[in-house]
């Protein structure tokens, strides 16, 4: 097992348990205690895990919390990789798509770079440059202005008088939390305020967002269940959640190849 599947394992067991002892994950993972020592310290730098005597415990988020990208792109990545590649058949060449900030729209970004005469509009970095360095002569790419958070989104004034003007045909908009209560949601107010711009100008709204991110609630809403076209998710979604959001939103799919 290479060091990034052994540490997401760990996280898995971190997130299913609430904590794990390093005693356990040697017999389990069949490694040393300090390769399983040093694994920790990794997650732990990484903001993913808290360190404590003899093992690790969960994080526990609170709604204003908002995880750096490089600690969001190490979760999940197997179901993001799988929501990806479904999410990128719904865009058809010659179409304008938004992209807002977020993992799971990063990895979209990759499988998006061959189509042919796309318009991407998005106001995060690491999209942008997923584009820029896989360069299209009939492509056009667009980055909003703004002022820069944890996440690498671009959000504030700047942001949001970029995009009122702008009408896409998609937007596939990445989100911290969503939940029957509360909706789609975020940790960041003034991205709450962007999103919620994209989400106008767009004619149809995706949501590409795996099972973790159910019942976790975000301190603003950027839109309700009700207002997605399509809801994109993995096989480790519930079943209650799973009905919950075949009710509500316009369309659920669940990613092939996750498990």
């Amino acid at each position: 097992m290479l060091a990034q599947q052994r540490q997401q394992a760990i996280l898995e067991r971190v997130r299913t348990s609430g904590g794990v002892r390093v005693a356990d994950l040697v017999r389990e993972l069949g490694v040393s205690d300090m390769t399983i020592r040093r694994d920790l310290e990794v997650l732990a730098e990484r903001g993913l895990l808290e360190k404590v005597h003899g093992g690790a415990t969960a994080l526990g988020p609170g709604s204003t919390e908002e995880p750096g990208f490089a600690a969001k792109s190490a979760r999940q990545q197997p179901e993001k990789e799988a929501i990806a590649r479904r999410a990128a058949q719904l865009v058809r060449p010659g179409t304008a798509v938004a992209l807002s900030a977020g993992t799971t729209t990063w990895a979209l970004a990759h499988h998006l770079i061959g189509i042919p005469e796309l318009t991407v509009i998005t106001n995060s970095i690491p999209v942008a440059e997923v584009f820029h360095r896989n360069p299209l002569t009939d492509r056009t790419v667009v980055l909003t202005g703004g002022v820069r958070t944890p996440s690498d989104a671009l959000v504030g004034p700047v942001a949001v008088a970029a995009i009122r003007r702008l009408h896409v045909d998609t937007l596939f908009l990445g989100v911290h939390g969503m939940s029957v209560r509360a909706g789609f949601t975020t940790p960041n107010l003034l991205e709450s305020e962007t999103d919620r711009e994209l989400v106008a100008a767009a004619h149809r709204l995706v949501i590409p967002a795996d099972h973790t991110k159910w019942n976790t609630v975000g301190i603003s809403t950027i839109a309700e269940l009700s207002e997605a076209d399509v809801v994109i998710s993995d096989a480790g979604l519930t079943e209650d959640a799973r009905m919950e959001l075949a009710e509500r939103a316009g369309e659920l799919i669940i990613a092939e190849g996750t498990s």
